[in-house]
């Protein structure tokens, strides 16, 4: 998978676990939940964690990571609240319409973020490669015995690896 599949992939793992714990907490306030406990937040969030990341490693259809979501966080919620119970046809219609709604916004995100995507490969610089680099040219291999002489008298001796290296 390239980076920014991946990225995408991400953004769509996020948005959808987000997704389904707002519409779980706005579902179960207007259910007349009241507020949920430190406990049911805390598990709503690694619930919501758990949905995002399936949706992120997965191909699983988007419709399908949603509900799933949204039945996970009701049921935390409703069991925090110490009422469970049989969804009745107005909740049954307003988690398939939010369904519906989400999907369609995860959607036109994952197209969003790919646009941006290719456009940013666009306008941003291609990565850095050097320039070849010349060799310089090898040193004379031929020294005048009469200069390595003056050199010794003057104290200059050279201190280099020996030839054969």
């Amino acid at each position: 998978m390239s980076t920014a599949e991946n990225f995408v992939a991400r953004v769509r793992g996020g948005f959808t676990g987000a997704t389904s714990g707002a519409v779980s907490i706005a579902a179960h306030a207007l259910g007349g939940g009241g507020t949920p406990t430190q406990s049911a937040v805390a598990l709503l969030i690694a619930t919501t964690l758990a949905v995002g990341v399936v949706a992120a490693g997965t191909r699983l259809p988007l419709a399908g990571v949603l509900v799933a979501g949204q039945v996970l966080g009701h049921l935390v919620l409703s069991f925090d609240a110490g009422h469970a119970h049989i969804p009745g046809p107005a909740m049954i219609a307003g988690h398939a319409a939010a369904t519906a709604v989400a999907a369609l916004l995860v959607a036109a995100a994952e197209r969003g973020c790919r646009i941006a995507i290719a456009a940013l490969r666009r306008v941003a610089p291609k990565p850095f490669t050097p320039l070849p680099v010349r060799v310089a040219a090898p040193a004379p291999s031929f020294r005048p015995p009469v200069l390595r002489g003056l050199l010794r008298s003057a104290g200059i001796v050279p201190r280099g690896p020996p030839v054969t290296v």
